[in-house]
């Protein structure tokens, strides 16, 4: 495996512990699916996060439990697809208008990172298997 592959893969475990450590913190994490919160309790994510899609609720109706819950911070972390960008665009300009704060750090760089390789949180743990056999492996 190149440098540059083992880099990416290091700041991508680097950026899960992190959230990791914030979501210990008690910040929320919001992401799309159950999937995509099991996948980051795989990742050993451990703390509160809210699904967007269950129980066939609307994003307005999310809108109203994020801020009822009375989390001042959050962590959104939806899917690198079109509408996981225009849904976190869509849910960090209503939330800020609540005066929640919106970290959309860890989404950014993780994007970033993973390029077009996934498309979704919840092939983060299989992406991250595979990155690391091919560093083991050597190719």
């Amino acid at each position: 495996m190149s440098t540059h592959r083992k880099d990416r893969l290091e700041k991508i475990q680097e950026i899960i512990t992190d959230l990791s450590e914030e979501s210990a913190k008690g910040k929320l994490i919001v992401v799309e699916g159950k999937k995509d919160a099991q996948a980051l309790s795989e990742l050993g994510v451990i703390g509160r996060v809210l699904t967007l899609k269950t129980s066939g609720k609307s994003t307005i109706e999310a809108i109203n439990e994020i801020e009822a819950l009375g989390n001042r911070e959050i962590i959104l972390l939806l899917d690198f697809d079109r509408r996981g960008i225009d849904g976190t665009k869509f849910l960090q300009r209503e939330l800020e208008h609540l005066r929640i704060k919106v970290n959309t750090k860890v989404w950014v760089t993780l994007k970033a990172l993973v390029n077009r390789d996934i498309q979704c949180i919840e092939s983060l743990p299989s992406y991250l298997v595979t990155a690391q056999q091919k560093a083991t492996s050597g190719k």
